[in-house]
């Protein structure tokens, strides 16, 4: 039987895929009847995913993906600062396999941007932060920025314009270049002038647009 701990990293891979957007309603049983579980398991599952901050619980309606607020998403930016630039600074030269996975990756949003695939685009784009913290070798980094990539997927989908990915590609691939030099302070600046922008680019007027035209979706949808 699947275990809670899979249930949670599957929903954590749909937030990260843009499948699971702020504000969706999460059905137990309907989870349940995914994974072919008891409601009970994935209830943990929910639970343990609160506690990180990925959902939340209304009162006598049930479970839905976090809506994180403006704050939060600031200190989400603010945190992966910290955590991606030290990661930058005390990492060794990468090995040339993991360079030329990192090339490839950066390829691959190039081919999603030139396609308009949104959905794609956006997921390469936040995993490119993962794949950056696998290619350097550290398992709790790695663990760390699942976490952080998934709450900014949450946040940009509130507070950010889709007009950037270029720009965010052009920055990935400075970063990785940089670190082709063997130059990891260069990374390091890049990294903090890349996480920085994404920051600045932060719009709280987007989240009630958003939050609006859902709703007038759902009356709409709703009508006979």
């Amino acid at each position: 039987m699947i275990a809670k701990t899979k249930i949670a990293e599957r929903l954590i891979e749909s937030i990260l895929t843009g499948r699971l957007r702020p504000g969706v309603r999460l059905g137990e049983q309907d989870i349940a009847d995914l994974f072919q579980v008891s409601r009970t398991l994935v209830r943990e599952a929910l639970i343990q995913l609160q506690a990180r901050g990925f959902v939340e619980v209304r009162s006598r309606v049930g479970w839905y993906v976090a809506e994180p607020s403006f704050e939060e998403a600031q200190e989400t930016y603010a945190a992966r600062r910290v955590v991606e630039s030290g990661m930058l600074r005390d990492a060794g030269k990468p090995l040339q396999a993991a360079l030329g996975r990192l090339r490839q990756h950066i390829a691959q949003e190039q081919e999603s941007i030139a396609a308009d695939d949104a959905a794609q685009r956006s997921s390469l784009l936040a995993d490119f932060h993962i794949c950056l913290a696998e290619c350097l070798g550290n398992r709790f980094l790695t663990s760390m920025i699942v976490d952080l990539s998934a709450r900014s997927m949450l946040a940009a989908a509130l507070y950010h314009s889709k007009a950037e990915a270029k720009v965010s590609n052009d920055d990935h691939a400075a970063i990785v270049e940089a670190l082709v030099e063997g130059d990891n302070a260069k990374a390091e600046q890049l990294m903090i002038a890349h996480i920085d922008a994404l920051k600045s680019r932060l719009d709280e007027g987007l989240a009630g647009n958003r939050r609006e035209r859902d709703r007038l979706r759902s009356i709409l949808i709703a009508q006979p």
